[in-house]
């Protein structure tokens, strides 16, 4: 029986949160769900392909798999091949060492000071003094030579153009099992001189080393314009200072490798569409098994787990914000088309990101998140409703693609980053400029992310110019298009944004001005609530900006009859002529006129909000204790505004902010103290007539509001000063 009970009980609480999850705009999240559950199905692999392990080749294959539509196959052996061919081209790079030439020269030049030193000596002492210091680097005869040869001076300068033009053409340590899988054909010589780096193609037959040096020096010196005592001992006087300069550059030549396999295509074989790749009852070769992992290669891809957590995932977001109702992170409740957006949002990134990872020709290596504007999702979120919602989000959403598989980690660390960033870079941002700002900050962080990854990964150099440029453009192009998608979208949801509420707030508006030329005093009276409202609501943690502007426009509707309104008035007043019943509808109606003028300039429905409601459904009380006077029946309902009681925080405020302004003015000589006592009766008849009992203010609320207002108006009547001739017309009106 309690089996039973507890089947029913939880059956009845399911039903619940279905009936809940599926009322009014909440059929959104539901048909997003399922649209996203269907699209990552039905973008899933073929079911014969979901294992190919069955197969193998030398195996007899017990199935026909035919290929569904036309696909290009790389050939991996033609490839090899290829790549192999064009290494084998490739001339493998040796690099002069130009520190090896300096030595070589300067073991030269010591020898000629040696030599000059000896100059004075019997040709006996000197052929000793050099085969004692340079002992067995010249034979007798070459020493006598040397000694007896007329215009010895000229040697030195004869053997350093000789040097050099040998170190030039290089003399090279090679070894045959350094180069074998190059070309042998030719060389590349390297070398770095005045004019920086240069590169000469040397063939084999032209390559020297120590073991034919001797030959190409003579070539050179017979070559030259010398003396002919110099040519007959030049090489043998100058092959022991000659050494290798030319060595085998490993990292170059593997550059070389690197640039050619880069810029080799690979061999593409196009399988028909209908051709049978396995055949049942035959052998499988491996030239079908790599035809059988590109067709499964091909198509889309589907995981079960993918499809669960991103369903999971989207209802789990949703719900969470169902439950809160937005109260945590937004201070106030999501509105229904708010609620459609914030969903759509989720589904449309979830599905887009499943869609471009299956169908986009992304290439290998690519992080798909550098074509996924993130941050134009997550800035639009900031701007219409919060930018904790819009953190919560850019952590939210990476993850669900990362669950749906069309982020791998690459992709989900820059999304990550990207929205994040998005998130804090439009906090307490309050014009258009913002955004342009924000992108370039966003793109900057792209550019980082990327280069993480592309460390993490290893990258060679050359991805990182593509890379980053994409980084930057995701960014830049986020800022833009969240310019151009947000008046439409302010326009569709008739939202409440700081850029919207920022343009309102110019008080060279056209209606503004015309407040201003059409009742001053309410204009003047208007700015004071604005000052009042504004203050409170940053002491609270409301919104500043709503209140500050719904404050400017709350009196709008006194413009057709400003004259019967006494801060409009100056000594006549025009309610002493007519009955106090025509006076009150007067009075009343200057709220609807201003909900009619606000529909007609498109205002946001929450600044139409403070303006329907900034005095409740109070009473007139004036009119309404003096038409008792004169009647004997009454209805208060007769003299009641027609608005509701304040349903947010900003519009209470407001209310506050009105009726306290309005009142203060009567004060005479006001000062702090005189102020705030004055005050706390006005808020309480508030409290007790019900006009704030729907809009979330607390009593610790109220207190700071009454300290803001205290602040604002104790400053603002401080400030004006009384002059002397000012004081005497004050004592006189007293008197």
């Amino acid at each position: 029986m309690k089996n039973k009970l507890l089947m029913i009980n939880t059956r009845k609480i399911t039903l619940s949160i279905l009936s809940r999850l599926l009322s009014g705009p909440n059929i959104y999240s539901f048909v997003l769900c399922v649209i996203a559950a269907v699209v990552i199905v039905t973008s899933g692999n073929d079911e014969t392909l979901n294992d190919i392990s069955i197969f193998e080749a030398g195996k007899v294959a017990d199935r026909d798999i035919t290929a569904t539509a036309a696909i290009s196959v790389v050939d991996e052996e033609a490839t090899l091949l290829r790549l192999e061919n064009a290494v084998k081209q490739i001339p493998a790079v040796f690099r002069a060492d130009a520190e090896t030439n300096a030595q070589i020269l300067t073991s030269w030049e010591k020898f000629c000071d040696f030599a000059d030193r000896l100059s004075g000596m019997d040709a006996a002492a000197a052929r000793l003094a050099i085969d004692t210091e340079y002992h067995g680097f010249f034979s007798i005869k070459i020493i006598n030579d040397y000694l007896s040869s007329a215009g010895r001076a000229a040697f030195r300068d004869y053997g350093d153009a000789a040097l050099d033009a040998l170190l030039k053409r290089g003399i090279f340590l090679f070894h045959h099992e350094d180069i074998r899988h190059f070309s042998q054909e030719a060389v590349e010589l390297m070398s770095v001189g005045a004019s920086g780096v240069q590169r000469d193609i040397v063939p084999y037959g032209d390559i020297v080393t120590m073991e034919n040096f001797q030959k190409a020096l003579d070539e050179i010196v017979q070559d030259m314009e010398a003396s002919a005592s110099f040519k007959a001992v030049a090489v043998d006087l100058l092959k022991p200072f000659v050494s290798e300069n030319v060595f085998f550059s490993f990292g170059e030549s593997q550059k070389r490798i690197d640039e050619t396999k880069e810029m080799t295509a690979p061999v593409i074989r196009t399988i028909e569409k209908g051709k049978k790749i396995i055949r049942k009852g035959f052998i499988v070769s491996e030239d079908e098994m790599n035809e059988l992992k590109a067709l499964q290669l091909s198509l889309p891809k589907r995981d079960p787990r993918n499809i669960i957590g991103t369903v999971l995932l989207v209802l789990l977001i949703y719900i969470l914000f169902l439950v809160l109702r937005g109260r945590f992170i937004v201070s106030r409740n999501l509105s229904g088309s708010e609620k459609f957006m914030l969903t759509s949002i989720t589904g449309s990134y979830i599905i887009g990101t499943v869609l471009l990872n299956n169908l986009s020709p992304v290439y290998e290596g690519f992080p798909l998140a550098l074509i996924i504007p993130t941050a134009l999702f997550i800035m639009i979120l900031a701007v219409f409703l919060s930018t904790r919602l819009a953190m919560i989000m850019a952590i939210s959403l990476p993850l669900g693609a990362y669950f749906a598989g069309a982020f791998d980690n690459h992709s989900f660390i820059i999304a990550l980053v990207s929205g994040i960033t998005a998130s804090t870079a439009l906090h307490n941002a309050q014009n258009r400029m913002s955004i342009i700002k924000a992108g370039i900050l966003i793109a900057a962080a792209n550019c980082t992310a990327v280069i993480v990854v592309l460390l993490l990964s290893q990258s060679v150099l050359y991805d990182y110019p593509a890379m980053l440029f994409w980084a930057a453009l995701n960014g830049i192009v986020s800022g833009m298009l969240t310019i151009g998608v947000l008046p439409p979208l302010e326009h569709a949801l008739n939202a409440v944004t700081p850029f919207r509420l920022m343009e309102l707030s110019d008080l060279n508006a056209p209606v503004l001005r015309k407040l201003f030329t059409t009742a001053p005093g309410t204009y003047s009276h208007s700015l004071m609530v604005a000052n009042l409202a504004e203050q409170a609501c940053q002491d609270i943690g409301a919104n500043a900006l709503l209140a500050r502007v719904g404050a400017y426009y709350h009196d709008i509707g006194k413009m057709d009859n400003p004259d019967y309104f006494v801060e409009n008035q100056t000594d006549h007043n025009r309610h002493d002529e007519i009955a106090p019943r025509l006076s009150a509808t007067i009075i009343r109606s200057h709220v609807k006129l201003g909900v009619e003028k606000a529909h007609s300039l498109g205002l946001p429905k929450d600044v139409i909000s403070i303006i329907a409601e900034h005095h409740g459904n109070s009473v007139i009380s004036w009119f309404y204790n003096k038409a008792a006077e004169q009647e004997d029946a009454v209805s208060s309902e007769d003299f009641t505004y027609p608005g509701n009681p304040p349903r947010s925080r900003e519009s209470a405020v407001v209310m506050l902010a009105d009726v306290t302004e309005a009142a203060v003015r009567t004060l005479n000589k006001p000062t702090a103290g005189k102020i705030e006592k004055f005050i706390q009766p006005l808020f309480d008849d508030k409290v007790d007539h019900g006009q704030l009992s729907e809009s979330e203010l607390s009593f610790r609320d109220l207190e700071v509001i009454k300290k803001a207002f205290v602040k604002v108006l104790a400053g603002y009547y401080h400030s004006r000063i009384e002059y002397p001739k000012q004081k005497e017309e004050s004592r006189n009106s007293d008197e």
